[in-house]
């Protein structure tokens, strides 16, 4: 694993944000286009704010979600709400470039109809992921096992609330061309500390990612 420790969490939402021009500049020279796959909570949230100030050709950017909240589409607490307030609102974006997870539906439409969306988008260029407290990424929780055979999952007993969620599968996330782990924060010393002794903690179970992490998550 490639971890860069960085003074606080405002030093690896900067470094975030160049880590992405990068690979966006790379895979736009190749192809022609570039898949991101978002993630929610308040570091992304620093590096949405910094990504939207930034002048890029925006129309070559799909955007995806690791996972999602079943909640209404306007409640404040869904990844895409959020997104849609610190990025999508302050650039050039079209509908047909954002790719939400249809959460609100129940978990397993959702999930089933998520799946679909993203089977021609696989492998994405690069994946945004958050480490919880309890190791979890995405909406992937310990002591939960899903069929490996399904790109996106139904959760109905996550341990945080709400309970029903849908998540990109391990297969989906380990696809991508590259995966970025974001940690910041003193409540995560626990999951960095358990991530780096070899416990099976569902970050660990991504191959390769790269890791930006403050020193107070750190903490040696």
């Amino acid at each position: 694993m490639n971890w860069q420790v960085l003074a606080d969490a405002e030093a690896v939402a900067r470094e975030s944000v160049q880590k992405i021009l990068a690979c966006a500049r790379d895979a736009i020279r190749q192809k022609g286009c570039f898949s991101l796959v978002l993630a929610g909570g308040s570091t992304p949230a620093r590096i949405y704010r910094l990504l939207a100030q930034q002048d890029q050709d925006w129309s070559a950017w799909q955007f995806y979600f690791g996972d999602e909240r079943c909640l209404p589409v306007d409640h404040p607490d869904r990844n895409s709400v959020m997104t849609e307030q610190n990025l999508f609102r302050h650039i050039p974006v079209q509908n047909h470039q954002i790719h939400v997870i249809p959460a609100e539906e129940g978990a397993e439409v959702a999930a089933a109809s998520y799946a679909r969306e993203i089977e021609t988008a696989l492998p994405f260029d690069l994946v945004l992921l958050g480490l919880g407290e309890d190791g979890h990424t995405a909406s992937l929780f310990p002591g939960q096992e899903y069929p490996e055979d399904q790109l996106v999952v139904a959760v109905h007993d996550a341990p945080k609330p709400p309970p029903e969620r849908v998540s990109l599968n391990y297969g989906a996330l380990s696809s991508a061309q590259e995966l970025l782990f974001l940690v910041s924060g003193q409540g995560k010393v626990k999951a960095v500390q358990d991530w780096r002794n070899g416990k099976d903690i569902p970050a660990a179970r991504l191959p390769e990612p790269q890791i930006l992490i403050d020193e107070a998550a750190w903490h040696e």
